[in-house]
């Protein structure tokens, strides 16, 4: 998957550049572990993790998947839950741009698999 992006500016289309679709969510997505954060929740829906869990399982600093996941919860992206001590987050399948991410991703990730 390929795509052109195109920077509109008045009545001139401009060509940007050219863009696999594998790098797509890397260009939309600017912070590395917000990424792993997404791709985690969007490929499996029904997963619930807490902070270190979601630390080792994408090899970040569990103080940047609590910031970024403060940031999701916040946007709407994630839901938090409490049990006993511990935060537990999952996917809200609810938020508006879900099935669109969900889809960024599976794509991204098949482009890479290729």
């Amino acid at each position: 998957w390929d795509y052109m992006l195109y920077l509109i500016h008045g009545c001139d289309i401009l060509f940007l550049q050219h863009v696999s679709c594998g790098d797509m969510l890397d260009l939309f997505i600017t912070s590395r572990t917000r990424r792993k954060i997404i791709t985690v929740f969007t490929k499996y829906p029904d997963y619930r993790i807490h902070v270190r869990g979601l630390a080792k399982l994408t090899k970040e600093d569990p103080g940047n998947i609590q910031r970024e996941l403060h940031r999701l919860e916040k946007a709407g992206f994630v839901k938090v839950d409490r049990e006993a001590n511990t935060k537990v987050y999952s996917a809200n399948p609810q938020f508006p741009l879900y099935k669109e991410l969900q889809s960024m991703v599976l794509k991204s990730q098949a482009a890479k698999t290729r």
